[in-house]
Order: C-alpha cells, then sequence, then structure tokens
C-alpha cells in the first residue's frame, strides 16, 4: 500500500509538466500575435491620425455633422459647404502625398486646446543642419498645407522649436535666433508663394522650452527640432468650446448630485 500511494503521485507529477509546456507554448503564441498586431497599427497609425483630426474639425468647420447640430440652434458653421469640401479634399490630398513619399515619421497632425497642430520635423524635410533656408524639396510639402489652410478663415501661427544642444555661428547666436529665422521662412513661404492673406500670420521661435519628447537621445532630439503650423480657433470655436465645457460640467453636477440623493 505504500509503494502504491508513492507511485501515483510520481505518474501525475508527469501530467502536470506535461500541462505547464503546454501552457508555455500558448503564452508564447498569444505574445507573438500580439507583438505583430502592434507592428500592423505602428505602420497604419499616420494615416488613421490624419483621418481623426479630419474627424474632429468636422463639427467645428461645418459638414453633416454640423448641420445637424447647428440646426438646432447651434453656434453656426465656419465654413459653407463648397469650402468645407476644398478643407477636406486638400487634407486628405496631404494625407496622400505624406504616404507616398514615406513623410510618415517627418509629418503629424494633431490637436490642443489652441486649435490643429501641423508638425514637420526639420531634419531632411525642411532644413538643413543648423540652418534656416527652407530646401527645395521641402516646396511641393508645403504646398499641400497650404492648400489646407487656404479655405480656412482662421489665423495662423508659425511655431520654431530647436532641441537643447547650443548654437553659436555668427548667423545664430543662440537656438533663440535659429528657431525664430525657421519660423520666419515657413511664414514667408505661405505669404510670398501663395494666395493666403498675409494678415492671417505670426510667428514664434520658442527654441528648446517646448520639446515634444525628452532630449535625453538622438531620434528625440530629432523630434524636438520642428515647426509647427497652428490653426488657432475663431472667437465662435472658443465660444463653442465654453458652451461645451459648461454643459459637460452641468451634467457632471447633475449626476454627481443624483448619486447622492439616492445614496
Amino acid at each position: 500500500m505504500i509503494r502504491m500511494d508513492r507511485r501515483v503521485p510520481v505518474h501525475q507529477e508527469g501530467h502536470h509538466n506535461h500541462e505547464r509546456w503546454l501552457l508555455t507554448y500558448a503564452d508564447m503564441i498569444t505574445l507573438l500575435t500580439a507583438f505583430f498586431l502592434m507592428l500592423y497599427s505602428m505602420s497604419v497609425m499616420n494615416k488613421n491620425k490624419f483621418q481623426e483630426v479630419a474627424a474632429s474639425v468636422r463639427s467645428e468647420f461645418g459638414g453633416s455633422q454640423a448641420k445637424g447640430k447647428n440646426s438646432g440652434g447651434g453656434t453656426g458653421k465656419i465654413l459653407d459647404d463648397p469650402a468645407f469640401m476644398k478643407y477636406e479634399n486638400a487634407l486628405a490630398d496631404l494625407r496622400k502625398y505624406v504616404e507616398q513619399n514615406r513623410l510618415g515619421k517627418s509629418v503629424s497632425v494633431s490637436s490642443d486646446q489652441r486649435g490643429v497642430v501641423i508638425t514637420l520635423l526639420s531634419d531632411g524635410t525642411l532644413f538643413k543642419s543648423g540652418q534656416a533656408v527652407l530646401m527645395k524639396k521641402s516646396m511641393p510639402l508645403l504646398q499641400h498645407v497650404a492648400k489646407v489652410l487656404s479655405p480656412l478663415p482662421n489665423d495662423i501661427l508659425v511655431e520654431g522649436h530647436t532641441d537643447n544642444k547650443p548654437i553659436h555661428t555668427a548667423e545664430f547666436p543662440s537656438n533663440w535666433n535659429l528657431s525664430t529665422s525657421r519660423a520666419v521662412s515657413v511664414l514667408r513661404f505661405f505669404t510670398d508663394k501663395s494666395d493666403l492673406q498675409r494678415n492671417r500670420f505670426s510667428a514664434a521661435g520658442y527654441a528648446d522650452t517646448r520639446p515634444l519628447v525628452p532630449n535625453n537621445s538622438p531620434q528625440n532630439r530629432a523630434r524636438n527640432r520642428r515647426v509647427d503650423i497652428v490653426i488657432l480657433k475663431t472667437r465662435m470655436q472658443q465660444q463653442a468650446d465654453l458652451l461645451r465645457q459648461a454643459e459637460i460640467n452641468r451634467v457632471v453636477v447633475n449626476n454627481t448630485g443624483t448619486s447622492t440623493t439616492n445614496n
């Protein structure tokens, strides 16, 4: 009886080890699947960003979604239908140009409290290292951006940014000079090479004071060397934001009051 009791655990232990191996194999397959899904999502990230920005500004500039809101006494459309279609087509053309020329790592579109931000990395896209003269190959990209800006009534702020490595040249004594000169170069392209109104534009240089990422690697420093083209919200859009925020606050207060009463 004692020997039989000793043999049974040996058989169970071997069976248990076999199941462990299967679980480890399954975990490995799951991790590989997740890894390849992540790679795929990264490959389509830039396309999705452009689509998200186009959708996020639809209710502000016009389009079918805005019509429904404004028919109930909203703040009114920023663009009429022809201008809105021109804007959407220009944004789609910009996305297509970026994809065809593999500029996904150099061009991005985002939004913040100020408005829509088109970010162009400087290195190899706009300028040579330590210079503020636009390269010829940057002209088609900037022309596509100008077509996006053309149908909009918004003011445009062009911002120059650098990394934290100091520059000391006869032309640029500091990164403040370099970032400002680069912003002005892009601004002058829009005002001199397109039909955009000059009074819509302003320029600013921020040197390394507003980095996107920490300046702790060559890759991060390259991301911080950029020019941001900010489509500033109009007064109507700012008022709409305030109304939306007020409505959100009202809903939160009402829900909090209801939950407190029920408790």
